[in-house]
């Protein structure tokens, strides 16, 4: 613990500093201060982890993802599985199914071929667990010293199908959240082999394709107003880009989140908040009332959604807030983080 450095800088930094790749308040400064402007792109409160496009007629999800993760491997995947699985389920988020991936491989020198094809196998495992195939590529090699072994670049492309529009402008009072199990457990999962830290018993990560879980939510209906996949920043983070998104407010009942035990211990003795740490496998659901009893019974018919549960409803009250209602009957500002609790967990 000696060597932690502090990932939550003051805002004025004048400098890149862990904190803006933590998908926190940084995170979105930096996107809507430098990027979007440079790029002249949509309003920020247009963006999402995919963009739906037309194309010939079709409705496309595109989108791109980097993975830094430390280290390479941990309980229950490697950055080979995350490469493939964080750009499925940011297509997914958009309700479409995902087809095709590129991927690009920035290579340390000195960096072992057997650690470099242990990655590229988990990769063609996991894609082909998603349904998705690897159809184009680039690797590039830095010098030794400047990089950290292995750095992955995923982008994929998916197809809408007709009917459905997930995006958080469709999220109005009323709406039940939703979310698909246990949070907490990548971001855990991470610290505890990073840290050398034991918790009494291997917490792994939740690191799984959420395409399927998906289509199963559509098929009981295509009118879910918006999903999210909870990673960086955690569960926290995404109601927060929801509410800030829709001008809506949310509640969320504290009780009702499901957390592992072990990830209560864990975060207890690290000083953590498991609201705000990262997950890879699970998502977040705003659903019309009358289809959310419906859409629950589906998420827990499915091996990925079997501990779903309704956390929360949306609500017209302090729009642009989250607050959490506690076991004691009180109630708490969840905000949005400014930087990140575990760097580099993706």
């Amino acid at each position: 613990m000696l060597n932690w450095t502090c990932p939550v800088p003051l805002r004025d930094q004048p400098r890149i500093v862990m904190g803006h790749g933590g998908g926190g308040a940084l995170s979105a400064e930096l996107v809507e201060q430098l990027f979007t402007p440079a790029f002249g792109g949509p309003a920020p409160e247009a963006l999402t982890d995919s963009a739906a496009l037309e194309l010939g007629g079709a409705k496309l999800a595109f989108s791109t993802d980097s993975f830094v993760v430390r280290p390479l491997f941990f309980p229950g995947g490697s950055i080979g599985d995350l490469a493939v699985n964080g750009t499925v389920n940011d297509l997914a988020m958009s309700g479409a199914r995902p087809a095709y991936l590129s991927c690009g491989f920035i290579l340390e020198e000195g960096t072992g071929t057997d650690v470099v094809g242990r990655i590229a196998a988990a990769m063609g495992a996991a894609a082909r667990a998603a349904g998705v195939e690897v159809v184009t590529g680039d690797t590039k090699v830095v010098e030794a010293g400047h990089g950290d072994g292995v750095y992955i670049n995923t982008s994929g492309i998916g197809l809408i199908p007709p009917g459905v529009d997930l995006r958080p402008g469709r999220v109005v009072p009323g709406d039940v959240v939703l979310v698909s199990g246990a949070i907490g457990v990548h971001g855990v999962a991470i610290m505890s082999v990073r840290e050398g830290l034991e918790f009494g018993v291997e917490i792994l990560s939740d690191c799984a394709p959420l395409g399927g879980l998906v289509e199963a939510m559509l098929a009981v209906t295509p009118d879910l107003h918006a999903l999210r996949d909870p990673t960086r920043g955690g569960l926290a983070a995404s109601l927060n880009e929801i509410a800030a998104a829709s001008g809506t407010g949310i509640v969320v009942r504290e009780r009702a989140v499901p957390v592992p035990d072990a990830v209560t211990n864990a975060c207890a003795v690290l000083g953590l908040d498991p609201m705000y740490v990262a997950n890879e496998g699970k998502l977040v659901a705003f659903v019309p009332p009358a289809h959310a009893d419906a859409v629950l019974a589906a998420m827990r018919a499915h091996p990925l959604g079997a501990e779903a549960a309704v956390i929360g409803e949306v609500t017209d009250a302090h729009p642009g807030m989250v607050v959490a209602r506690t076991a004691l009957g009180g109630t708490r500002v969840v905000d949005l983080p400014l930087g990140e609790q575990l760097p580099r967990i993706c």
